[in-house]
């Protein structure tokens, strides 16, 4: 039996969005859902599992953002690609929309050649989800178990990977090197699992010895991933995420391009996302505010020039793609 197309839902109000959207699809190797409503694409997801959504934000009942949020929450929907459309430009809308779990978002109006190129990387994404090998799953399983531990961190390390990915195509890296910063920004945090809850969820400031405790978890994390076959291009990012370009972080004190870019690439993603995130000792910073803690720490924390890059695409309206 031959392999059936991909699936593409198209999410607007507008019939005519709708219509036109299709149209442009016409030369994608995929089938094409509508729906007219929120609820009517979360029945859609749960009965016909597409393998995309591209989704209007500004619809009436439910919103674009309430409705990936909730598809994002499922187990069938977390590995969805879901692509925002939007009129809206500001970078706190470009943030909700990352928050809610959007893999990627496009401003209106939509052009044809842009779409069809989302569609076919977000359909690329898709498809190596799909292919990951059973004991791939397992680590994935571990990472999501990670998440599973704190409510304050949910879906942070698939906003990792995400934005890593779109980080390092926007300075140009192949698709396999975009695969090992999605793969690894989505792990990136397993070690975690070997570090007691009570200091993971502590409310107050870590004690020293703490401090050593929670620094462990990069080395814990490669020595889970190791094991895995295709993991020798994720262990770097698992062990050096939390090294500093000035060499201050750990575990070996790396400084500058000995760190591995994939590395220094899911540092600055994971900051980003870490900052304007709820914790149990902070409330989450506001993005402006974040972004200005990320443009102190250019070639100190961070490396400077990727910095720069993430903070342009955060201001750049349409940015991010997935």
């Amino acid at each position: 039996m031959p392999d059936q197309p991909a699936r593409v839902l198209v999410v607007d109000d507008h019939p005519i969005n709708r219509q036109l959207l299709q149209a442009y699809l016409g030369n994608v190797d995929c089938s094409v859902l509508t729906a007219a409503s929120g609820r009517d694409a979360l029945d859609i997801c749960a009965e016909q599992r597409p393998d995309l959504v591209l989704l209007d934000v500004d619809m009436p009942g439910m919103d674009g953002f309430e409705v990936c949020r909730r598809l994002k929450s499922t187990a069938a929907g977390r590995l969805v690609p879901v692509v925002m459309i939007t009129a809206l430009s500001q970078v706190e809308d470009r943030v909700t929309a990352l928050e809610a779990g959007a893999d990627d978002f496009m401003t209106k109006p939509v052009e044809r050649s842009e779409l069809v190129a989302r569609t076919r990387s977000a359909l690329r994404l898709k498809a190596t989800y799909d292919s990951l090998e059973s004991a791939e799953r397992v680590i994935y399983a571990l990472a999501a178990a990670v998440e599973a531990k704190d409510s304050y961190t949910e879906a942070h390390t698939q906003r990792v990977g995400l934005s890593s990915r779109r980080l390092g195509q926007r300075i140009g890296l192949g698709e396999a090197e975009l695969d090992a910063l999605l793969r690894g920004g989505m792990i990136h945090d397993i070690g975690k699992i070997g570090i007691p809850d009570a200091i993971l969820q502590k409310p107050g400031l870590l004690t020293a010895e703490e401090q050593r405790e929670i620094q462990r978890h990069p080395e814990l994390g490669e020595r889970i991933a190791r094991p895995l076959g295709s993991a020798g291009d994720l262990l770097p990012i698992i062990r050096h995420h939390h090294e500093a370009y000035d060499g201050s972080g750990y575990p070996d004190r790396l400084r500058g391009q000995e760190i591995p870019l994939a590395a220094r690439i899911v540092a600055v993603c994971d900051s980003f996302d870490a900052l304007t995130s709820t914790r149990p000792y902070r409330r989450g910073r506001p993005p402006r505010e974040a972004v200005d803690i990320l443009l102190d720490g250019r070639g100190k924390q961070w490396d400077a020039d990727l910095v720069d890059v993430f903070v342009d695409s955060l201001q750049t309206a349409g940015s991010g793609v997935a």
